[in-house]
């Protein structure tokens, strides 16, 4: 686990992420497409997000894949006896109210960093009917730096990566590879199927992001 200052890694922290590994194997999980060892900085963009629970498995995944998941957090959270463990779970603290917002922010954060891979829930919450919010994709454009997609099948218990895929600056026609990309994988989930749809309205005009 890297970090940008010397310090010893808390004890909470290991245990969280032992935790997260013993219910990872339990559960029988496995990775059936490896992430891209080559990359070194990137947006994950993980789908679907249906309960709490996604983080556990997807975290086990990248830890068995030995790379360091990173993801925004309040800035509030990283004060006291928090900051550290925060940290220690790869959290990048992120204050909305600084001028630029979380993409300015994120973009300085890449440009500074050796390795980054920045874990992003697509779809937002987990009452979410699909659609997707076009945060990941802003970030990945103005930080210069691939996306990698991550799906997660809850019947086979199985999470796949897909190759780097570079921001093109057309969201619409981006977006459609991704859905089609994940489709692929899953072609009956509904989730899924949005998603398509969704990009297909935004190439033909009719939906916004």
């Amino acid at each position: 686990m890297k970090h940008n200052e010397t310090r010893n890694v808390t004890l909470l922290s290991r245990v969280v992420n032992r935790i997260i590994l013993f219910f990872y194997w339990l559960k029988g999980w496995r990775i059936v497409e490896r992430f891209p060892t080559e990359v070194k900085k990137c947006v994950i963009a993980g789908a679907p997000h249906t309960s709490n629970w996604d983080f556990v498995f997807f975290a086990g995944a990248t830890k068995e894949e030995k790379v360091q998941p990173n993801f925004m957090g309040k800035h509030t959270l990283f004060k006291g006896a928090m900051r550290n463990f925060m940290l220690d779970m790869g959290g990048i603290s992120v204050d909305r109210s600084k001028p630029g917002g979380t993409i300015q922010q994120m973009k300085e954060e890449f440009a500074r960093r050796a390795e980054l891979n920045l874990v992003i829930a697509a779809e937002g919450t987990r009452s979410s009917d699909g659609k997707w919010k076009s945060g990941f994709y802003n970030i990945a454009k103005a930080a210069g730096v691939p996306i990698v997609l991550a799906y997660a099948d809850n019947d086979k218990r199985t999470i796949g990566f897909s190759q780097p895929i570079m921001p093109t600056g057309n969201y619409g026609e981006d977006l459609l590879k991704i859905a089609e990309w994940f489709r692929s994988k899953i072609p009956d989930l509904e989730r899924y199927k949005v998603l398509e749809q969704q990009a297909k309205d935004i190439i033909a005009g009719k939906n916004e992001f």
